[in-house]
């Protein structure tokens, strides 16, 4: 089968290319060609920029494909120019969604694919919401051969480790040394990161899969954690001293850091588990490689590329800690005094 990969260069689309190229499939990327390509060498490329539409149509429909995938399709418009360049010309097009397709908080656990989409958390959510009901249309009006695939928090080689501040890699280093860690709220709100294989290996599934056009499929984690949990493990991953979390209020840091807390707002503070007994029926998909697995190898990548900074990158960190535990003392001295004088 020839397989084009819209977006072929980002962690997941890597784990993609390979194993389509592993399970005998031709493969073509379309991408800006700004990227450096981590893929086999029988990999063929056209450059050009999807947001470009009429390039971009133009430039597919000379390329005879038997199946896409989709990874950077973002807005309803994407999802329209999409449907003009493949309607007619494939037997199947994977879309790559996202999980944030949902409302949040939500009101029950796990989700089903059915649970409502809206209000959406973010733009980013409403967006790919917006371009899933295109593809659903195109498909009940003229059969599209859409399958929606919609993963979670995907990590692994080629990317680094997210933490209530970001994603910067000092925070590896901050494991390693036994310095603090800043977690949100009490530490407990729910998170499933699952290594970029696993979700790939679902998207080549759904390219091979007969019977799965029309169907949305969440490609999530299985294992579970709470956040003290994910530091806790990429501690053990590293041979590391048991990490010392300092936990301050979810709307502290909202007020205090705001630029560093984007992915806090929209993601971190919400608890959410998914069901994927669909995907893992249709598609096959299930975890098999463990978070603590997946964190030695997502640092070895980065210790390899030398992408790991030092503790001493993170002044922002080490400002809050300070602060948070001066306030904390404070807090219980001020308390102590107006105890005495009630007394």
């Amino acid at each position: 089968m020839h397989v084009l990969l819209v977006g072929g260069t980002g962690l997941i689309s890597t784990g993609i290319t390979r194993q389509l190229v592993d399970a005998g499939h031709d493969v073509t990327c379309y991408t800006r060609g700004e990227s450096e390509a981590r893929v086999p060498d029988t990999v063929e490329f056209v450059h050009g920029d999807r947001t470009d539409y009429d390039r971009f149509e133009e430039q597919v429909s000379d390329l005879d494909v038997d199946a896409v995938v989709d990874m950077v399709c973002f807005t309803p418009e994407d999802a329209e120019s999409a449907i003009r360049a493949f309607s007619g010309d494939v037997d199947r097009y994977v879309f790559c969604s996202t999980i944030d397709v949902y409302s949040r908080p939500v009101s029950q656990m796990p989700l089903t694919e059915d649970t409502p989409r809206s209000p959406a958390t973010s733009d980013y959510g409403k967006n790919k919401a917006e371009a899933e009901d295109r593809f659903f249309a195109a498909h009940d009006e003229d059969g599209f051969p859409v399958t929606v695939l919609r993963p979670w928090h995907t990590y692994g080689e080629g990317g680094t480790l997210i933490h209530t501040l970001g994603d910067a890699t000092s925070y590896i280093s901050r494991i390693r040394e036994g310095e603090p860690v800043v977690v949100h709220g009490d530490g407990t709100s729910v998170w499933a990161p699952c290594h970029r294989d696993d979700v790939a290996r679902a998207f080549v599934s759904a390219v091979e899969t007969e019977g799965v056009e029309g169907e949305a499929y969440h490609v999530t984690a299985e294992e579970h954690l709470t956040w003290n949990e994910y530091h806790q493990g990429v501690a053990r991953a590293l041979d590391a001293p048991e990490p010392e979390l300092v936990h301050i209020p979810t709307d502290v840091l909202f007020d205090l850091v705001p630029e560093e807390t984007g992915g806090l707002r929209d993601h971190f503070q919400y608890s959410t588990v998914f069901d994927n007994s669909k995907a893992r029926e249709a598609l096959g998909h299930e975890q098999t490689i463990s978070w603590e697995e997946g964190v030695e190898r997502t640092v070895a990548w980065l210790d390899e590329h030398d992408e790991v900074e030092p503790v001493g990158t993170d002044e922002t960190t080490d400002r809050l800690v300070e602060a948070w535990l001066a306030a904390r003392e404070g807090l219980a001295e001020s308390f102590a005094e107006l105890q005495e004088l009630r007394d």
